[in-house]
């Protein structure tokens, strides 16, 4: 097949990165408002769910630990040296079969670990010790080290299979493990993510999607013979960028067990305008276009402060956006709600939350907060039980009295003190109201 040059690849490719890298950045920095990234872009659709996996999966092939194999990967399994552009594509498809079947795996394990994942994940420490990881990743990212497979391993990966289809279904497999040193960043959010869902099929999806998007220029050089941009300093962008998104992700899971982190996020012009300012400072020191690698102790602490200013800013940003208005009085001691709702006759309401449930704050947001929604429950006594730190007795002993046994958990009862409704996971506002006014 004649190699046929595309005078606008680069541009297209280019395009195609910055597109990824928003709808990417979108999605995981706006985790805080919902159970997780993923379960709301469910909320919008399975297809929604599909690009932003794909979106990671596309930007994670312009980093330099796959970008660069590409010309020589299509060369190896034969899509280059085919027949027909038929006969290349299917040698591509089959190459991006075998990435697939290296990454679903994952998500499917991550599903169904879920349940421990979201019990682990009650132990601040725990929390700790996630953010920590996403930092060291993005140190990563930012080229304070290197993550890489030993040399001769992956030599011997790189002619896995041969020519053919079979060998291009092996090699694409092989090719899951060659580019683990920058997939890793990235798909241990996603999977993160997954576990929060316990759901099977969405890691499957998520991980599918990811896979086709990693292996989307091998697709597209192996069907089109299309001449990709070299590499060059733009790569380092590409990295820099998923290290802030990686950062953003660590202060949000930090700010589940501090939440004096998110304390100074409030919705106003001038506190938007001064976070902007505060961007755009950083990615003059460096934030995007340096490296911790390049020499210089000024360009290390240059690219370090600006990574803070930009991080830090974009999730205060992104914080006060999200904060829910305070629309329900809420009490805070069971017992004293308990006996103000039998004084006074009147129904009674028993949030349980915590600082790390996403879905304890999608509710919060959503549903507790909508014009429709807050009127009608103050018909109610509200009581909010905090449930973060479930080691501690008397919140052990709360959570088991009301028989929870998970989060969010909330339990409507009616005037006469008998238990009416309980929810245990998110609800729409128009299925809660409904479920508020057959209370009495």
């Amino acid at each position: 097949m004649n190699s046929v040059r595309f005078p606008r690849a680069r541009a297209w490719f280019l395009a195609c990165a910055l597109a990824c890298l928003l709808l990417l950045s979108r999605v995981a920095v706006a985790a805080p408002e919902g159970a997780d990234a993923f379960t709301r872009a469910l909320e919008k659709g399975p297809l929604y769910a599909a690009l932003a996996a794909f979106a990671g999966g596309f930007v994670v092939s312009l980093t330099p630990c796959v970008y660069p194999m590409v010309a020589v990967t299509v060369s190896v399994f034969g899509a280059a040296q085919a027949k027909s552009r038929w006969q290349g594509a299917l040698l591509s498809l089959s190459f991006i079969l075998g990435i697939v079947a290296m990454f679903v795996p994952l998500g499917v394990i991550a599903g169904q670990g879920g349940h421990i994942f979201g019990s682990v994940l009650q132990s601040r420490w725990v929390v700790l010790g996630i953010s920590l990881l996403f930092v060291a990743l993005a140190a990563a990212m930012f080229g304070a080290f290197e993550f890489a497979l030993p040399s001769g391993l992956t030599n011997r990966l790189a002619v896995m299979g041969g020519v053919g289809y079979k060998g291009a279904f092996l090699l694409g497999v092989a090719c899951g493990l060659i580019a683990s040193p920058c997939t890793g960043p990235v798909l241990t959010g996603i999977l993160a993510f997954i576990a929060q869902t316990r759901s099977s099929t969405l890691g499957a999806l998520a991980m599918t999607a990811f896979a086709l998007g990693l292996g989307t220029p091998f697709f597209v050089v192996g069907t089109f013979a299309v001449q990709l941009p070299k590499s060059g300093p733009w790569m380092v962008h590409v990295k820099s960028i998923f290290g802030i998104v990686l950062v953003g992700v660590a202060l949000y899971f930090s700010a589940t067990v501090f939440p004096a982190l998110a304390a100074p996020a409030h919705a106003s012009l001038p506190f938007f305008l001064g976070l902007g300012a505060l961007i755009v400072l950083g990615v003059i020191l460096g934030a995007v276009h340096r490296e911790f690698s390049q020499p210089g102790v000024g360009v290390k602490i240059g690219k370090a402060l600006g990574v803070v200013l930009v991080s830090g800013s974009a999730f205060l940003m992104v914080e006060a956006a999200i904060k829910p208005k305070e629309t329900v009085v809420w009490e805070h001691q069971v017992e004293v709600a308990r006996a103000r709702a039998e004084r006074e006759g009147r129904p009674l309401l028993v949030d349980f939350t915590a600082a790390w449930c996403g879905a304890c704050k999608e509710l919060d947001k959503v549903t507790f907060s909508a014009p429709s929604v807050a009127p009608e429950m103050a018909r109610f006594v509200t009581v909010r039980v905090d449930a973060t730190h479930d080691d501690d007795p008397q919140v052990a002993a709360t959570l088991s009295s009301f028989k929870v046994l998970g989060l969010p958990t909330v339990v409507l009862f009616d005037s006469h003190g008998k238990e009416a409704k309980r929810y245990n996971d998110f609800v729409k506002p128009e299925l809660f109201l409904s479920s508020l006014r057959e209370v009495d």
